[in-house]
């Protein structure tokens, strides 16, 4: 008797399995969405992509705009950004716009496929169905690209998408994100919708877990992306790093501001998303960040650093960067209160200086050169001297970088 229900048990979980592959795998063969939709809410659809910052994730390098491929590396494995476009048999051509709000807010596509958490659901939960419907008109009135998206490349268990079932239940919900600052102003309240919810900035600034659940304890103290960590953004270490709210709006309109310019994915955030942000929106976001009551902002402490540092400082660095660290426009950003060098983890600036950065281009015709790495120029040693001579002299930090850590850094790339 104990034989025929252990093995009864064993044939419907097979059932079951069975069925949840089919189901996660299978094409969803819908009919074909014409979408009707006002020239009005075609416009506020495009504006709230861009707000949503979509581009990023689903517009591949030299690829057509948001037809998906662009490689999101993950620790569980790539994951690659799915076609928005109204392609039929590779887009969402076959969506309706309750199939399009289901998938945003819960994370699970037509015909019941789960999708990767890498697609922010766990932010967009808080979508208004207004604004979800203006985003699908807008989607489904672009050129339809039949381009089809590389198949993930991700390790047994993780590319078996019937998991998320039990990741959803552990750690999706409908409450709304902890905020990050205090306020309730108007202005705070509509910058939180921008932050937590169309922005998701918290994907990438809240740290997370081993399951890559986002930390909800620590909303925006700092997430780490990789070769790069995406700073703590609350109010205090924003301020503590020299933020005012003024520099912020700044730096989100075009990516520039006396503490450094954005680089990485940061550059990507600002050039297809924030800086097309209304004037209205932009005080809203900053609002919300700094809170309705911003901190002071806390002065560089300038002090003195190794002169092993110093001599590296000047032998490759000062060219473009200038001997008082007063930088040149247009080449190279300040080393006076750059906010990478005042940040307590030293990672960002470590990576900066191993692998270099490239050129980039910011609203106004304003650009910086590329910075040459010097992984190849320098060793470990010199270069925690380097990065500590920054941060003592110009970032008001102690000098606690060690070789290891470069090395560390190095090995990793």
């Amino acid at each position: 008797m104990k034989k025929r229900l252990a093995l009864l048990i064993v044939l419907i979980a097979a059932i079951v399995i069975a069925v949840l592959w089919w189901r996660e795998n299978r094409s969803y063969d819908g009919p074909v969405q014409q979408v009707t939709a006002s020239s009005e809410q075609i416009a506020r659809g495009r504006y709230l992509t861009q707000a949503a910052d979509c581009a990023a994730c689903h517009t591949a390098a030299g690829g057509a705009p948001l037809a998906g491929g662009y490689p999101l590396d993950t620790p569980f494995g790539t994951i690659y950004g799915s076609n928005l476009t109204p392609s039929a048999d590779q887009g969402i051509g076959r969506w309706t716009k309750d199939d399009f709000f289901l998938a945003l807010t819960q994370g699970v596509a037509p015909g019941g496929r789960h999708l990767y958490p890498a697609m922010p659901y766990t932010s967009y939960k808080g979508i208004s169905r207004e604004d979800a419907d203006a985003i699908y008109a807008y989607l489904m009135s672009r050129p339809a690209v039949d381009v089809a998206i590389p198949a993930n490349d991700m390790p047994f268990p993780f590319n078996q998408r019937m998991a998320l079932i039990g990741w959803n239940l552990l750690f999706r919900n409908s409450d709304p994100l902890p905020a990050s600052s205090q306020g309730n102003s108007a202005e705070w309240q509509r910058g939180r919708y921008l932050s937590d919810v169309l922005g998701h900035c918290g994907e990438c600034h809240t740290p997370r877990g081993m399951l890559g659940q986002m930390e909800l304890s620590k909303p925006m103290q700092g997430g780490d992306l990789g070769r790069f960590i995406a700073p703590d953004i609350t109010p205090q270490a924003l301020a503590q790093r020299g933020w005012t709210p003024e520099d912020l709006s700044r730096f989100l309109s075009t990516g520039l501001a006396p503490q450094g310019s954005a680089f990485s994915e940061m550059h990507m955030v600002v050039d297809l998303s924030t800086r097309h942000l209304t004037p209205e929106d932009h005080r809203a976001l900053v609002t919300y960040l700094m809170g309705d009551k911003p901190p002071q902002p806390v002065a560089a402490k300038i002090g003195q650093g190794s002169d092993a540092g110093r001599i590296t400082y000047l032998d490759q660095c000062s060219a473009c960067h200038e001997r008082d660290g007063a930088g040149i426009p247009h080449v190279a950003v300040a080393m006076r209160d750059n906010a990478t060098l005042r940040q307590p983890d030293g990672k960002n600036l470590i990576v900066s200086v191993l692998d270099g950065l490239p050129a980039q281009q910011f609203p106004g015709n304003e650009s910086m050169q590329s910075m040459p790495g010097f992984a190849d120029r320098l060793d470990d040693a010199q270069i925690a001297e380097l990065v500590n001579y920054l941060r003592v002299t110009w970032g008001g930090l102690p000098a606690d970088i060690t070789a290891e850590q470069v090395k560390a850094l190095r090995n990793a790339h």
